[in-house]
């Protein structure tokens, strides 16, 4: 389990009945997460301080019901990092905070590399990420199938004053890139995958993560350099636990030395209690 607990620009106050409390700077949410089993010693929804609740609908899908006028999207940070946030549809707000956790690691990782690192991105969403490599010194290619996404990932490179550092934003399907750039012979020192359960590309091809993510694992194997810096995989997909992350990497790294961690990504709330949010997968090169 790994905690993301140096966050000052976002908390969880609360949880229970299958929904989350949290402050995202000064702007208070309310959002489903299927973790929360468990009930709450108060009612969530009438938090004086409540700002918008996501509530899901019976036809699929669901909308914010505003309890009063929010900005459309502000700003938080991360220690030098700095992000744009926004209620979107599906209850996301364009960043997942328990990432923080990763984005730590790989920060200390390509400080300690001593040397320029080159980083893949795929399925690179809002480039939460793509910022934190990039902050420490790394190029990045950065891959993604959805153009809004893309954008949004411009933007926070931007609100860290880092769009003028080496990067590539691309839009594309991320199995047709991996494929084009191991024909090209191009090598990158480490790779970042997120991969949806399901999804499209943008020609339409599909992805089913229990059936295609092993493929691509492997597949991208094939674009690391000979003493890869480190590869991780994310999940959030139900199921998917450390220990199938863990497996995923010790079987495609096998020809490389280094170590193979796994955990849940996880976040404290102000009840003393820890969520579960996700679940990562590690390779860091000897």
């Amino acid at each position: 389990m790994e905690i993301a607990s140096n966050w000052k620009d976002y908390e969880i106050i609360a949880t229970g009945d299958g929904e989350k409390l949290e402050r995202w700077r000064d702007v208070y949410l309310l959002r489903p997460d299927p973790q929360v089993i468990w009930g709450s010693n108060f009612s969530l929804k009438n938090y004086e301080k409540l700002d918008a609740r996501y509530i899901r609908s019976s036809s699929g899908g669901g909308y914010w019901d505003k309890k009063r006028t929010i900005p459309d999207s502000w700003k938080i940070s991360y220690k030098d990092l700095t992000f744009k946030v926004q209620p979107m549809g599906f209850k996301h707000t364009g960043l997942f905070p328990e990432q923080a956790v990763n984005w730590d690691k790989m920060i200390d990782l390509i400080k300690k590399a001593r040397k320029p690192i080159k980083v893949l991105n795929l399925f690179g969403y809002t480039g939460g990420a793509t910022v934190a490599c990039v902050s420490a010194g790394a190029f990045v290619c950065h891959v993604d199938a959805a153009k809004a996404m893309v954008d949004r990932a411009s933007e926070n490179l931007a609100l860290s004053s880092l769009r003028d550092r080496p990067v590539r934003l691309i839009v594309d399907d991320c199995v047709k890139f991996v494929l084009r750039e191991i024909k090209r012979g191009n090598r990158y020192d480490a790779i970042i995958m997120d991969p949806p359960s399901y999804g499209r590309g943008p020609g339409g091809e599909m992805w089913k993560i229990e059936k295609d993510l092993f493929a691509l694992v492997n597949l991208c194997g094939k674009l690391l350099t000979e003493r890869p810096l480190f590869y991780l995989i994310n999940s959030y997909t139900t199921g998917l636990q450390p220990a199938v992350l863990h497996n995923l990497l010790t079987i495609a790294m096998k020809g490389y030395k280094g170590k193979v961690d796994a955990y849940e990504v996880c976040l404290k709330t102000n009840e003393k209690i820890v969520l579960p949010c996700g679940a990562s997968g590690m390779f860091i090169g000897d």
